[in-house]
This record gives structure tokens, sequence and C-alpha cells, in this order.
């Protein structure tokens, strides 16, 4: 049998240390959404459905980084002694990178994968 080497040993950690870790994610998923918005505005000229669809990147860019200050916010408030298992959530994570982020404990700010470059992750919906 082949180890799972994206499989994460349950472990009880400081439920705002994962908060934070979850709060850089959501700002890394803005900053992956922002970066995409220049080449949508050079292409051709602007139509009504290519503003719809800016305007709809630009609502989830606020709203990624919303919820990123809310949780960051109420982070600040738990107790570092409110322990949680992430195990389960972890391991529900298809994403390597983000699983490693998750799961690990290691803060990677500004770990976003270049857009030049092929992912090795792709989840179809």
């Amino acid at each position: 049998m082949k180890p799972d080497h994206n499989h994460v040993p349950h472990a009880e950690e400081s439920l705002p240390d994962v908060l934070v870790r979850v709060v850089t994610e959501l700002h890394d998923v803005a900053r992956l959404i922002e970066r995409i918005e220049p080449q949508l505005m050079s292409a051709e000229a602007a139509s009504a459905e290519r503003v719809m669809v800016l305007q709809g990147i630009d609502l989830a860019v606020q709203k990624t980084r919303g919820l990123a200050e809310f949780l960051d916010t109420i982070t600040a408030s738990i107790p570092d002694t409110c322990l949680v298992d992430v195990t389960t959530a972890v391991n529900l994570i298809k994403l390597g990178d983000m699983k490693t982020a998750l799961g690990t404990g290691v803060l990677q700010h500004g770990h976003s994968h270049p857009l030049t470059k092929t992912s090795g992750d792709f989840e179809a919906f």
C-alpha cells in the first residue's frame, strides 16, 4: 500500500493559529482573483457583459477579503487554550499546497502559484 503523503496526522492545535492560516489562504485567493482582472480588462472593448463579469470579479475579491478580515478580527478574541483537531477537515482538501498550509501550521505568505506556470492540481467542476 502506498503511503498517503497528503494525510495530516491527528493533532490538536490552537484555534486562533488555525484561523490565521485560513485568513492567509483567503488573502491568497483574493490575490489570485485580482491577478486575472487586468487580463480581462485589456481584451477588446468593454461590453456590458464584460463589465458585469469584471464587477462580479471585484465583488468576489471584496467578499474574500471581507471574510478574511472578519475571521482575523474574531480570532483575536479566541484564547490560545481553545484547541481543535483539523485532521478531518484538512484531509477533505484536494489542493496539495492548501492542505499543507492549513494542516502543518506553517504560514506561507504570498505563496500563490504564478499564473504563467502550470499547476500540479486541477479540479473540474
